[in-house]
């Protein structure tokens, strides 16, 4: 057995955004040392913790967990589409482990997954298949949301089967830190809004897809002007957090409610579950260490932007 952990911000604004040229070099930077501890760790499966945006999930049933059996990458904003590389057998094994352990944990032999699964390994490699990947969902923009100390106990739950196995195993945590983008809410839905929310508006058409991502893009640019009137990022409260994570003992985050985490740091501050769970199942495994870790608010990107490589002492 061998764990390692990639963390990382997503953002489908990554090629949408007019970043400053220094910026965009220390995001070049980040992703590049990304690049290089992962292809010097070359894993041989991919276990990937992230959210989905609307894109797979829908308040028709939304679980706050889920193990894909396959996957198919919808290819929003421009990310890559197409079926990935499910080891079906090793998916399965872990749902069994993980539910075992008491772990209400759901199943899916059909998962759509959005930008924020595949944009990582297209970073990383390129190419969504380049390696064997299964995916888990943790529910991270649909109220209600489960306590932190159950995503915390998923990672572990994760991490002891994960350590049972001969292969390298390379955990990728994707979402967060603080940010507040334009994604409906249940709560102050339109009608139209409310049926896309339940998953009942039909197959997304390519005209409501541009226009979805269109209002994201120009939010940004607002944002990024000081004119939009979403919630700001809270710096503060993302380098708590990577302090936390980095220092091994993950059980003072199980105290962090979800309505305060939505109050200080915006409603999409909860793909943050995505790294706990990463950090819980590496750490699961044995003591760690961060090797690299960058962090910038980014208001171009509508995020409170970090990356950290993590491998076991």
């Amino acid at each position: 057995m061998t764990l390692a952990l990639l963390a990382t911000s997503h953002s489908p604004l990554l090629e949408h955004a007019d970043l400053d040229p220094a910026v965009a070099a220390e995001l070049d930077a980040a992703f590049g040392e990304a690049r290089a501890f992962v292809h010097d760790f070359d894993p041989d499966i991919v276990v990937n913790f992230g959210p989905d945006h609307y894109n797979g999930f829908f308040y028709s049933l939304m679980p706050p967990f889920c193990v894909g059996y396959a996957a198919e990458s919808i290819g929003d904003y421009g990310s890559p589409a197409g079926r990935l590389d499910v080891p079906e057998d090793v998916a399965r094994e872990l749902a069994e482990a993980v539910i075992g352990e008491g772990i209400d944990l759901a199943v899916s032999l059909d998962m759509r997954i959005d930008h924020g699964a595949v944009q990582p390994m297209e970073i990383l490699y390129g190419d969504i298949t380049a390696k064997p990947f299964v995916p888990i969902f943790i529910n991270s923009v649909a109220p209600p949301f489960t306590p932190l100390r159950r995503v915390r106990l998923l990672g572990e739950a994760v991490g002891r089967y994960l350590r049972t196995r001969d292969e390298k195993i390379l955990l990728i945590a994707s979402g967060g830190l603080s940010h507040d983008p334009p994604v409906p809410r249940l709560a102050d839905a339109t009608p139209d809004q409310r049926e896309m929310l339940l998953g009942r508006a039909g197959p997304v058409t390519p005209e409501a897809r541009r226009a979805r991502q269109r209002r994201v893009i120009d939010t940004a640019r607002e944002f990024a002007a000081g004119t939009a009137a979403i919630q700001d990022l809270a710096p503060e409260w993302d380098r708590k957090l990577l302090r936390v994570l980095a220092s091994g003992d993950l059980a003072p985050l199980d105290a962090w409610s979800p309505e305060e985490m939505t109050r200080v740091a915006g409603n999409s501050s909860h793909e943050v579950r995505s790294w706990i769970a990463g950090y819980a199942a590496l750490g699961a495994a044995g003591a760690y260490t961060v090797r690299y870790g960058y962090y910038r608010p980014i208001r171009e990107l509508i995020a409170g932007f970090a990356l950290t490589t993590v491998a076991l002492a």
